[in-house]
């Protein structure tokens, strides 16, 4: 059972590391690249569909390496879940306080409503983005090394 959680966890939180790694480097240059009204409307977009989705993922993963933490108490390598484990709880702490209430009202910005500054407040959201990916990439690499 435990082996089974292990890969659940690590699968789990390595699928959210690539699509948030493909969000940060790869659909970040293809939206860029369109002119600018299309360029926002694609991240407005994106801000949708993916702030329906990541919030389950998230917590499902916070979730899923406090059950293998628990569950692998007395085995090798459980320090390592339980620091991966403490930089999911940071990802999400990190969205809900920051990236979230940008992504909120991003979501809603159309060519005629959008402020003044949504460039601004695009690069911010980028830049903490950038952060929650190290963090991720960070806790997977934790997960995998706790497998071995």
């Amino acid at each position: 059972m435990l082996s089974a959680l292990e890969v659940i966890t690590t699968v789990v939180v390595g699928l959210m590391v690539g699509v948030e790694f493909s969000v940060a480097f790869i659909m970040k240059r293809i939206l860029d690249a369109l002119p600018e009204e299309s360029s926002q409307l694609g991240h407005a977009h994106g801000g949708r569909m993916l702030g329906a989705v990541m919030p389950v993922w998230y917590i499902a993963s916070v979730a899923l390496a406090a059950a293998w933490a628990v569950a692998g108490r007395h085995h090798a390598g459980t320090g390592l879940v339980v620091t991966a484990a403490g930089l999911l709880i940071l990802t999400v702490a990190m969205s809900v306080l920051v990236l979230v209430p940008i992504n909120n009202r991003s979501k809603t910005w159309t060519s005629e409503n959008r402020p003044e500054d949504w460039k601004e407040q695009k690069n911010r959201w980028e830049r903490w983005h950038y952060a929650r990916v190290a963090l991720l990439i960070g806790a997977f690499t934790l997960l995998a090394a706790a497998l071995v």
